[in-house]
């Protein structure tokens, strides 16, 4: 998955600009780069994408259709505008050419971009490639209007060649084309180092350095900890804090593994126990939480309220599921089975909503867990959604928040590893407190009184040696301590790069050792977890594994973090963080090389080594 820059694309772009964006940041390399609308100085192009073994390729994006074409030559083409009148525009090729050959004047003004050698004056150690992207025309489109005339069949790239959606698209033709989208071409090409990579982008994109001061990233909000109290026995069970949320509009915000979604779904419970004719609807972001959220509906909707009903339904006992009044999706699984339109539909859509022109469900109640997470966009459409009676109530939340601190899900010693950490690497650091900084919402958890062994380190080798000492570990927990594949999970923070797939590697160690796993899958929003095999070890990026726990988590590849792409260093730490906290029971950290990172985690070893040698002196 590219690094792209920024890390969402604004709502106001055009929607073919949307879906390339989504497409580029999917199935192009991790150690990728992906601009969109830099300001190089006084251009702006639509795409800039910057590769070790790509070099750098401008792209310009057009939403032209076949029916706006009039008349076109190599220099320039005549269209119909969407108010029908007729103007002329310069060639697309000649526009995307001419904007990479003012990126690459500006870079050759870094001796250290350049070849070396009096033979090669003033010219950059890698290439600088373009095309152009019509996202409203296929490639048939333009074998019929004999646009291949004007512009190369290599610097195009079609709607069929770049929406994942059609029956046509391959990633790997996706992927050559692009690689193919230079005027001069030659296979011994120069690998970009990662200095060479932070030298384009501090040059071509300096606001990316003046502008790398920590923000908190909305996706981390719950993940900013943290402060370690016992829990006190007057601490409210997440069940009896949903009856007391109360009616209208609640935003509740909470530490990690405060079970912020066990208190949405108990209020979903509630309010469709007391309004058995409402229409309530219960939505997440990633595909792997809606499977667990709904079998956590089935079961919460199916428990009895009293002792007589446990007596009545083990009488009555059935195995079936019965049916309720609470609709569980992710939040494109809804769009897609429910509304019958995709991301891109969704301005039209509220544009009709608004105007009274169509008629869509409407709802009593709307609960959604991991709202930092929805797009803005998302929410409007939402709220449309809602029953004319309820629309009314949905504004000033800002005084009806309810905030969690009881971290339910991790052992004691895992949350004192992850603050530990947190507290050594945060730019918040010792200000953290309940409260907000900065208008960053900062939430301290308290740990459980649950005990548990310390989080394992361990320095390898090579990735191949990591991989041996994980399988190991994994059977011995399986074999020994009884835990369910399925309650383990192998996380990593790239999934590949330009000659190397960690992935790969994982998956035939563990098919190698006979071990089932579940693999991955992707949709064009994030990178979510397999639901097919019912034991099966996990294995996902630290991303993808956001709103998952297991017993037993294998942080593998940890010199990846923080991610040398990452600007923003606090991010990285709020990730790493995020990812400690994934374990319940057992948490085992590995690395075959070095980062800021791992060298503390060296550090930790150390002390544990020290501590271990003087307490046997001692003794």
């Amino acid at each position: 998955m590219a690094y792209m820059v920024p890390e969402a694309i604004r709502t106001s772009a055009a929607a073919g600009e949307r879906m390339l964006f989504r497409t580029l940041k999917a199935h192009l390399a991790d150690d990728y780069v992906v601009y969109y609308e830099p300001e190089i100085e006084g251009s702006r192009p639509d795409f800039v994408i910057i590769g070790p073994d790509l070099g750098l390729v401008v792209l310009e994006v057009k939403d032209y259709t076949p029916s706006a074409l009039f008349q076109i030559d190599h220099d320039e083409w005549q269209l119909y505008t969407s108010a029908g009148r007729l103007e002329a525009v310069e060639n697309p090729y000649k526009q995307a050419r001419g904007i990479a050959r003012h990126v690459a004047n500006h870079l050759k003004k870094d001796p250290q971009l350049l070849q070396q050698g009096d033979s090669l004056p003033n010219v950059l150690k890698f290439p600088c490639g373009f095309g152009t992207v019509f996202t409203r025309m296929k490639q048939e489109d333009f074998e019929k209007h004999n646009l291949y005339e004007v512009i190369s069949p290599q610097f195009v790239l079609c709607r069929d060649e770049m929406d994942p959606e059609d029956e046509g698209f391959s990633a790997d033709l996706l992927i050559e084309k692009i690689h193919g989208m230079f005027a001069v071409w030659s296979r011994s090409r120069y690998l970009l180092t990662p200095e060479d990579i932070q030298s384009v982008r501090d040059h071509l994109f300096p606001e990316a350095r003046i502008g790398a001061e920590f923000r908190q990233h909305t996706n981390e909000q719950d993940q900013l900890l943290l402060s370690l109290h016992t829990i006190k026995a007057a601490d409210l069970h997440p069940e009896n804090i949903a009856r007391q949320l109360g009616e209208q509009l609640r935003i509740i915000r909470g530490a990690a593994g405060s079970e912020k979604t066990v208190v949405l779904a108990s209020r979903a419970k509630i309010l469709a126990k007391q309004n058995p004719d409402w229409k309530i609807l219960l939505l997440c972001h990633g595909h792997s939480l809606s499977i667990s959220l709904r079998q956590m509906m089935d079961e919460l909707m199916d428990e009895p309220e009293d002792l007589f009903d446990w007596i009545m339904l083990e009488e009555q006992k059935d195995n079936k599921i019965r049916e309720h009044n609470v609709a569980v999706y992710h939040f494109h699984e809804w769009l897609a089975k429910v509304l019958n339109a995709r991301e891109t539909d969704i301005p039209a859509l509220i544009a009709k909503l608004e105007k009274k022109e169509a008629i869509l469900p409407a709802y009593d109640a709307i609960l959604i867990d991991k709202g930092q997470e929805f797009d803005a966009e998302w929410l409007r459409l939402l709220n449309h959604m809602l029953s004319p009676s309820m629309q009314n109530q949905v504004q000033d939340s800002k005084e009806r928040s309810r905030i969690l601190s009881i971290n339910y899900r991790n052992t004691a010693q895992i949350v004192q590893f992850a603050w530990n950490f947190y507290q050594q690497h945060s730019q918040l650091q010792n200000k953290v407190q309940e409260g907000s900084i900065d208008g960053v919402a900062i939430i301290p958890p308290q740990s459980t009184r649950r005990k548990g062994p310390e989080p394992a380190i361990l320095r390898c080798g090579s990735f191949q040696e990591e991989l041996a000492a994980v399988v190991k570990r994994i059977q011995y927990l399986h074999d020994e301590k009884k835990v369910p594949y399925a309650e383990m999970a192998i996380l990593h923070r790239v999934k590949n790069n330009y000659h190397l797939s960690y992935i790969d590697m994982i998956r035939k160690e563990l098919k190698r050792q006979g071990l089932p796993f579940n693999g991955m899958t992707e949709d064009t929003e994030s990178t979510v977890l397999s639901e097919h095999a019912s034991d099966a070890i996990q294995i996902s990026t630290v991303e993808g594994a956001r709103d998952l726990d297991f017993r037993a988590v294998f942080l593998v590849n940890t010199e990846n973090m923080p991610y040398s792409l990452e600007e923003a260093e606090a991010r990285e730490v709020s990730l790493f963080y995020m990812a400690l906290t994934r374990a319940l029971d057992w948490l085992f950290i590995s690395y075959s090389g070095s980062s800021k990172f791992t060298l503390y985690l060296d550090e930790i070893q150390q002390q544990r080594k020290e501590k271990k040698h003087t307490v046997k002196k001692m003794g």
